[in-house]
């Protein structure tokens, strides 16, 4: 047995899988650096990585699975990178659809995707309609998303709703905002694993983070494999969740 299977046996023995397990993939870029190879190069290992993260959920039986693929201040990166990125992302669904399908994996991307070039854009539609039958895990790719921007848009759609009489003030309530969230319909992450070390969040999930579990891994994204998301699994499962409240 491998050190990933001894793992995966200890997390099956504590019991409490977590359902929604969110992760911020930094560190391709330092990770090339590190090698002096260019950055496109730490993305294209990171690919290796997700493929990884997807199975050891699924052994896990994780439910939901988020990754936060490509952020809305990505843009703003040199032309060539942000280029190289779009192509990884073809890329990525060409190769691992069909499989990701069989596997039973429903792929959701989550974002201001109008923003895609169109041959991305079109990949990605594809991709979902291929595989949103499935029911064995989630697989949310959140690409071109913010989550102030995010938040903005529930306002301005309850905003809508009111000026038309569709919603009540006093109707707006928690949710009425998680309703209007890309993440509608899906419980909040119950771990969210950052890594590379950084000790922020990066402007993801900011309304669905608020009784997450927070692990920070001193691993680079293309480093990261199916131990380090048991092991990220094995600290979660050894607090005490409280959301707020006092314990007995």
């Amino acid at each position: 047995m491998g050190a990933a299977d001894d793992l995966l046996a200890r997390v099956n023995e504590h019991g409490a899988i977590p359902r929604h397990v969110a992760i911020i993939m930094d560190g391709n870029g330092r990770w090339a650096r590190e090698r002096m190879l260019p950055r496109p190069i730490g993305h294209r290992h990171g690919m290796k990585s997700v493929r990884e993260v997807v199975e050891a959920s699924i052994a896990a039986g994780v439910g939901v699975l988020s990754l936060f693929a490509f952020s809305q201040e990505n843009w703003q990166r040199p032309a060539g990178e942000v280029s190289a990125l779009m192509s990884l992302l073809e890329e990525y669904i060409q190769k691992e659809a069909r499989e990701l399908d069989e596997q039973g994996v429903r792929v959701v991307f989550l974002g201001d995707l109008d923003r895609l070039p169109p041959v991305q854009r079109g990949a990605v539609d594809r991709v979902m309609a291929l595989t949103a039958h499935n029911t064995k895990l989630v697989l949310n790719l959140f690409i071109s998303y913010g989550a102030r921007a995010e938040l903005v848009r529930a306002a301005r759609l309850i905003a809508e709703d009111v000026a038309a009489g569709r919603l009540t003030p006093a109707q707006v309530d928690e949710d009425a905002v998680s309703n209007r969230l890309f993440t509608a319909g899906c419980p909040d992450p119950d771990l969210l694993i950052r890594t590379s070390g950084e000790m922020r969040i990066s402007n993801f999930l900011l309304w669905q983070l608020a009784y997450t579990e927070l692990v920070i891994s001193p691993v680079l994204w293309p480093d990261f494999g199916r131990a380090e998301l048991y092991e990220a699994i094995l600290d979660y499962q050894s607090r005490e969740r409280r959301f707020g409240r006092v314990s007995a």
